[in-house]
């Protein structure tokens, strides 16, 4: 089997492949268009996010059996009809879970003891004591929005900290030791944090507005580090400014490109974002929280052992 590798990864990705016996190509810069006109010729491609793969870059793949995303969604990819062509969509959400994990948990700390805020400060000569006096977690009620290998690997960070965790999925049955499975009226309810761990879908576009916002019972802490358009940044400046939201932690922006590599003309900001960013109670960081140096050999594996169970019989035929 030929495989056409779109986007740099961890040396072990292809070296483990061609012990495997698969055939590696690399192509990390023709456009779309031009991978569009040799893509007939193979039979996967591992890709992370540098573009979208369309219905017109399917068509242009008959022979492809499988498409490996090294990363935990597979929202740049149409998946119906990648399923109705018989593609396998391999994705690798075990991989960076933990590092997502520890990310969240890092900005709701920061958050809590004003750390960023302080630094700041201190750094512009002001010793401010009473302005920075922090909130423990401890005995707060954290509610998590999707519960699949993110929230769970969150949810397991959150343990020691003897606070109460809800969880809300729209699958069943997923709560376990370390948070209670509820409805999203309950969470929405009881949460004094909430965090999202959920992919882009039509369902989660959008997700936080002002309508979603007015539903919970009392101001709140908000984690996004799923996916930016989950988030409109217009609504969440106008609740932090009314207090209802008390702080964000945000790793992903509603602004980002698809490829994650990018966000934004910084010539021409959004009126919204510039907003968010004179914001002291929001934490930023650029997509990265599970981009470690863990979680790249991590993903690798993963994407690795999946294409090699799922795949080795069919090249070898």
């Amino acid at each position: 089997m030929n495989i056409l590798h779109l986007d740099t990864n961890h040396p072990l990705l292809i070296k483990k492949l061609n012990s495997a016996g698969f055939t590696n190509h690399e192509d990390y810069s023709s456009s779309k268009e031009a991978v569009e006109q040799i893509i007939h010729k193979y039979d996967g491609i591992i890709i992370r996010s540098r573009f979208k793969i369309d219905q017109t870059f399917l068509d242009a793949a008959p022979n492809l059996k499988f498409i490996a995303r090294v990363g935990a969604g597979l929202d740049s990819i149409d998946i119906p009809y990648a399923e109705n062509k018989g593609i396998e969509l391999i994705a690798a959400p075990e991989g960076n879970s933990n590092a997502v994990g520890e990310h969240a948990l890092g900005m709701l700390l920061s958050l809590f003891n004003n750390l960023n805020k302080a630094d700041r400060e201190i750094r512009n000569g002001q010793w401010n004591r009473e302005t920075n006096r922090g909130i423990e977690l401890e005995g707060k009620i954290i509610g998590l929005i999707g519960y699949g290998n993110m929230g769970k690997a969150f949810a397991k960070k959150l343990a020691g900290f003897n606070c109460e965790v809800l969880c809300y999925d729209i699958k069943q049955n997923v709560g376990d030791e370390n948070a209670k499975q509820v409805s999203l009226k309950v969470l929405q309810e009881k949460s004094d944090v909430v965090s999202f761990h959920t992919p882009w879908t039509p369902l989660t576009d959008k997700m936080v507005n002002t309508q979603f916002i007015d539903t919970f019972h009392k101001p709140f802490w908000l984690l996004n580090t799923a996916r930016g358009k989950i988030v409109v940044t217009a609504d969440l400046v106008a609740a932090i400014k009314k207090g209802k939201i008390l702080g964000a932690g945000l790793d992903v922006l509603e602004y980002e490109k698809l490829s994650f590599e990018s966000l934004f003309d910084a010539e021409n900001l959004p009126h919204s974002l510039k907003e968010l960013f004179t914001l002291d109670k929001v934490i930023l960081s650029p997509h990265i929280a599970g981009w470690t140096v863990e979680s790249k050999r991590k993903l690798a594996q993963v994407v690795v052992d999946k294409i090699v169970l799922g795949f080795s019989k069919l090249s070898k035929e």
